[in-house]
């Protein structure tokens, strides 16, 4: 006898909806790939269909365009740094060393994923500005560093100026993203501390307090 989604009690949809989603990652994760092999700008829906094993108009069932693919990309590589930042700060005191901990660990994860570094701050893809939807977790990974800034400022680590204005946020992001573009330029492959930049990184974190004195 035929059993129908009434028979066994959990709807049929559900199952459909897990299997979407598996195949949404395995499409981005082949997506990324290809970004590494042949560069950012380099991703074709063709590929990515290649290399899953179906014609590309069926990826369209997953997404409507090549810059759906992009920005989902985007969004992707945005939760996945805040995720880890907020991790390796959980564990850092509060104020600069949890600022420390979580700029080091976005570091690690540009470095481990240099495609999605490059989409992320580089803008390599003419014409791709990401979604309201995906920036979302920019604006977080952002709102986060100004509150460690603002614990910084309430330990005495820094001076009010630190959060009077987007100056030190400014300078934590010019820091951070020059120690891992200049690794990723020069010596690509080579994880966070074993290259010639990123050992730096301390060092010029601790400028900030020479910028933003304490009161």
């Amino acid at each position: 006898m035929t059993r129908t989604a009434a028979d066994v009690g959990t709807p049929v949809t559900d199952r459909r909806a897990r299997r979407r989603q598996e195949t949404i990652a395995e499409i981005l994760d082949l997506a990324e790939q290809v970004m590494t092999e042949e560069g950012v700008p380099g991703l074709t829906l063709a590929e990515v269909a290649r290399r899953l094993g179906v014609q590309p108009p069926s990826l369209y069932k997953y997404f409507p365009s090549l810059t759906a693919v992009y920005d989902a990309l985007f969004e992707q590589g945005m939760l996945a740094t805040v995720e880890v930042m907020r991790s390796a700060a959980t564990d850092a005191g509060p104020g600069l060393p949890a600022l420390a901990a979580a700029l080091e660990a976005n570091g690690r994860y540009l470095l481990d994923h240099p495609a999605l570094a490059q989409l992320m701050y580089w803008r390599p893809v003419p014409g791709f500005d990401a979604s309201e939807a995906a920036m979302a977790a920019s604006r977080e990974m952002v709102d986060m560093q100004r509150m460690m800034l603002r614990d910084a400022a309430d330990a005495g680590q820094l001076g009010a100026a630190a959060v009077d204005s987007d100056d030190a946020l400014f300078v934590v992001a010019s820091l951070i993203s020059g120690v891992t573009t200049m690794a990723m330029s020069n010596e690509p492959g080579t994880p966070w501390g074993k290259d010639r930049f990123t050992p730096l990184f301390p060092h010029l974190l601790a400028l900030l307090p020479a910028l933003f004195p304490p009161n």
